[in-house]
């Protein structure tokens, strides 16, 4: 896959589909061009039935994603216009992770910073080094913080903990995320690889219709009750008892075997 920048890596590897942050000189700050990639990127991992995964995370071994790259401010960001521009573009991207019918994981080691919690918080789980930091420090800019930014802070960790987060800008350990519910799994920074290859491993083998119904039905428990879309809850719950992959689960189960699941 041709991309705008390489400053974003693809690479598929099996079924999983990592998406690398390649710019460790700016802490994995994120670019206009980077997130057109994410976009690009995530558009084609969805459309491949070999991905069942997708894994995020930032090149260099000291950040995630520090946030948005502030080099581009006077040219990207310096009129209303322009501003309203970056925000459809970053908004298209991170919606775009979001929602992916696959699940994704963010892989944390080092700084995760502002529009990095961001991004993290964009994927269904996080998964962090011991030495990880987190913080949002709009409250030390004086930046607005958008309504969808602070609702997907909230809905991980409560409303007490997102208003400590934007209210002290300090920064958070990996412990005090994971106490926070900020973070699934805090575990040995040399080892953090290993342990998310293997937890993506365990997620790819596992029924991928079960798996995408499970996203669309946590999904729609976060939203009010009166924008609940019933009928595309039952949809996809009906999918998976009409699949071959229903088949294959029983009948291995009675055969005492692994399944091999197809997606279908």
């Amino acid at each position: 896959m041709k991309l705008a920048t390489d400053k974003m890596i693809a690479l598929k590897d099996g079924a999983i589909g990592w998406i690398t942050f390649n710019n460790p000189a700016r802490h994995n700050a994120v670019s206009v061009a980077m997130w057109e990639a994410l976009y690009e990127i995530v558009t084609d991992y969805a459309q491949d039935p070999a991905i069942r995964v997708i894994v995020v995370q930032g090149a260099g071994g000291k950040a995630f994603v520090s946030g948005a790259d502030i080099s581009e401010f006077e040219e990207k960001r310096s009129s209303a216009e322009s501003t309203q521009a970056y925000r459809e573009i970053s908004h298209r991207a991170n919606d775009a992770l979001r929602y992916v019918n696959k699940p994704t994981l963010a892989m944390i080691r080092g700084y995760c910073v502002g529009g990095g919690v961001s991004l993290a918080l964009s994927c269904d789980l996080r998964i962090a080094a011991e030495g990880s930091t987190f913080s949002v420090p709009a409250a030390k800019l004086g930046l607005g913080y958008e309504f969808e930014g602070v609702r997907k802070l909230v809905d991980v960790v409560g409303p007490s903990f997102a208003r400590e987060i934007f209210y002290t800008a300090r920064q958070f350990s990996a412990a005090e995320a994971l106490a926070m519910g900020l973070v699934n799994r805090v575990v040995a920074a040399d080892g953090l690889e290993s342990y998310v290859r293997d937890y993506a491993a365990t997620i790819a083998n596992n029924a991928p219709l079960t798996v995408a119904s499970i996203k669309t039905l946590v999904a729609q428990a976060l939203v009010d009750d009166s924008e609940r879309d019933a009928a595309l809850c039952q949809e996809v719950v009906d999918r998976c008892f009409g699949s071959a992959d229903y088949v294959e689960g029983r009948q291995a189960f009675m055969e005492k075997r692994k399944p091999k699941f197809t997606g279908r």
